[in-house]
């Protein structure tokens, strides 16, 4: 089986004027957890139809493994799929659907199973129809996660879950990269994406504009440091990278950086540091400086 489980080139999607995806190229790697980030109307659901073959590619083409994406038969035979708005057959219980979803998919660890609808709370005996939208969303997330699939397809999997169900659910997809299978997370809660993530791609307005590892992402933005000192303070203005230089004349300095630490750090060195504190960006702040506060596009 191919190293690389989800491949999208030159992938398009246009409705008439209104571009929904423009031009996507990108590779998932095989075992890790990817996190395609933006808000709504970005484009991420668009392009999940067309990964996994739902929906037919203006331009570009998508594979599943080594599998075209436009053979959705082969294709969904390697993966397990969680949309953003789960509908559930409402006269069966939720133990006969999780046993149907058994049944035609590509296997499943049925302890394991068991054992997440213990932690998801979720009650079997009751039929689909009297379940809350979180409680659909638990059916699906069971279903998904106890499969044996190598490819888990996640699209905003976490919407009507409280909490302490969130908790799990991250639990849930450490479990599965630990196993070995892929996961793909499409989601704007920033810090579901930043908690489980090992890459994360940033979509706006349907346009991939970054693909990085988590911290590789954090590291391309400024980072804030606070220190104290006694004496004369550090000089920091000519080095590249240093902005944002706020003494207190206290004995107290704050100033912004990106980009390697050895000139900072040397600089701190000549200088009578007596505490440092360094805050690194969260992935909402990287967020908002693609997009803008004031910009949900």
């Amino acid at each position: 089986m191919s190293d690389v489980a989800l491949r999208a080139a030159g992938l398009t999607k246009r409705y008439g004027r209104l571009v929904a995806l423009d031009d996507l190229t990108v590779e998932v790697t095989a075992g890790e957890v990817f996190g395609f980030l933006g808000p709504n109307g970005a484009g991420k659901s668009t392009t999940i139809r067309l990964l996994l073959g739902l929906a037919r590619p203006t331009a570009g083409r998508a594979w599943v493994f080594d599998v075209d994406a436009a053979d959705v038969a082969r294709a969904h035979r390697l993966l397990a799929y969680v949309p953003a708005d789960v509908a559930l057959w409402p006269q069966l219980t939720g133990a006969e659907i999780l046993h149907l979803q058994a049944c035609t998919g590509p296997g499943v660890d049925a302890a394991y199973r068991d054992e997440l609808v213990e932690r998801f709370a979720l009650d079997p005996s009751k039929p689909a129809g009297t379940y809350s939208t979180g409680n659909r969303q638990k059916v699906a997330l069971i279903a998904a996660f106890a499969t044996r699939a190598p490819l888990l397809v996640l699209d905003e999997p976490t919407s009507g879950l409280d909490p302490l169900m969130e908790r799990e659910f991250r639990t849930a997809v450490t479990a599965a990269r630990d196993r070995g299978q892929t996961v793909f997370l499409s989601s704007h809660q920033l810090a579901e994406v930043e908690a489980v993530c090992d890459r994360v791609a940033i979509l706006r307005a349907g346009r991939l504009i970054q693909v990085a590892p988590i911290g590789e992402l954090r590291g391309l933005h400024r980072s804030e440091v606070t220190l104290t000192h006694t004496g004369t303070p550090p000089v920091l203005t000519a080095i590249a990278g240093v902005d944002d230089v706020q003494p207190d004349g206290q004995g107290r300095l704050r100033f912004t950086f990106t980009g390697p630490p050895a000139a900072v750090l040397k600089a701190l060195a000549r200088a009578e540091v007596t505490g440092l504190a360094v805050r690194e960006p969260s992935l909402e702040e990287i967020f908002l400086d693609y997009y803008g506060t004031g910009n949900t596009r």
